[in-house]
């Protein structure tokens, strides 16, 4: 959970809270991404969209996932070269001005509005299916794509518009998912866009699969099988066709930590609680995902001789926010902690400072510190 990196640097004493990024550890995970899928891999930016965590990951992936203008921006100046496909809902006129490699369609109406651009641009049109998501732990419904109906009304504006190529279907219907559930999704998938893409007369398609692999908060060390989906996705592929999945936790979130120290041990009510420097405003993906964040603890520099700490009790890991709300993990066992020791939260990599309500109380930001044998 912890890379000897992590603790080589917290052991410098540094200035906390911080997150704190192991990209010889990213890289590896990316390429073991990289060896084990054989269709495309696009990285949704939106996960981690730091910039020397995007040079990390170029070498290993076939393009990036953008969801607004900001992030086109961010990352074609981070890498010019790179392949961008552009998705999300309710695209801006100056959003739809941009020359993005591929994008993902929305709606007719945001459809009628890319052809009056009168541009060339590829399009893959995004679809969204009805069903159930067993074992999803988000779906993705309502603005998100076209429902199949819907996205008939598309045909008579394509056709009006030769400047617009129709290059396939994108579909990203769900996320937490294990294998057997995104391998089904899959399926189901190109079960419908096969035939839609071949009767609208598509040569050589495009399918999207989206992304949504599953991260396991409660194991750590557990990871996403990534050979197993591998193969089981390639024995969907077809002849003559492009797939294309479009990860972004799942990369990233193992390579990062929220690292931060305790301001004060203290009993109340029966329960036990470490009020750590920072909160939830830096990390909020264990609020918002209802989760205990994975975390480790290291001795640090205790301060006065009667500093409080506990042994061997459950204890309720929180932030300084003034609000019950912020809190990290919830009557966890530890063996012990105190004023002064410092705690490593895992799976920080993705959807942490970026997704974060940044400036409620306007406590100091934290820190940001890349570590590799050569910072790219």
């Amino acid at each position: 959970m912890v890379t000897d990196r992590l603790r080589t640097w917290i052991g410098e004493t540094p200035r906390l809270p911080a997150f704190v990024y192991d990209l010889d550890a990213l890289s590896a995970h990316a390429r073991r991404i990289r060896d084990a899928v054989p269709i495309e891999v696009f990285y949704a930016a939106k996960a981690n969209p730091d910039a020397p965590v995007l040079r990390t990951l170029a070498p290993h992936v076939d393009g990036f996932e953008v969801a607004s203008g900001g992030e086109f921006r961010h990352v074609r100046d981070v890498l010019p070269e790179a392949r961008l496909a552009f998705g999300g809902p309710g695209k801006t006129d100056a959003e739809l001005d941009l020359d993005a490699d591929r994008v993902h369609v929305e709606s007719p109406f945001e459809l009628v509005r890319l052809a009056a651009k009168r541009r060339e641009a590829d399009v893959l049109l995004r679809v969204n299916l009805a069903g159930e998501r067993e074992g999803a732990a988000l779906a993705m419904s309502g603005p998100f794509g076209m429902d199949p109906a819907l996205i008939e009304e598309c045909h008579a504006t394509l056709a009006s518009a030769p400047w617009l190529r129709l290059r396939g279907v994108h579909a990203h219907l769900a996320s937490g998912l294990d294998v057997p559930e995104a391998v089904a999704l899959s399926g189901e998938i190109l079960e419908w866009a096969r035939p839609w893409a071949e009767k609208a007369g598509v040569d050589a398609p495009e399918f999207g699969l989206g992304g949504g692999m599953a991260v396991d908060y409660a194991s750590p060390a557990r990871t996403f099988d990534w050979e197993t989906y591998g193969r089981e996705i390639a024995r969907l592929a077809r002849p003559g066709e492009t797939l294309r999945i479009e990860p972004g936790r799942a990369v990233t979130a193992y390579c990062g930590w929220y690292v931060t120290e305790v301001l004060d041990v203290k009993p109340a009510h029966g329960r036990w609680y470490a009020v750590l420097r920072g909160g939830t405003m830096h990390l909020r993906t264990p609020v918002t995902k209802g989760h205990d964040q994975p975390f480790e603890v290291f001795p640090g520099r205790r301060g006065n001789a009667g500093s409080p700490s506990v042994r061997d009790a459950e204890v309720t890991l929180v932030g300084q926010l003034c609000t019950p709300k912020d809190v990290f993990a919830r009557d966890v066992p530890v063996a012990g902690i105190g004023v002064g020791d410092i705690v490593a939260f895992a799976l920080s990599g993705a959807y942490g400072w970026n997704i974060s309500h940044r400036d409620f109380l306007m406590h100091e930001p934290p820190g940001f510190h890349y570590l590799a044998s050569e910072v790219p």
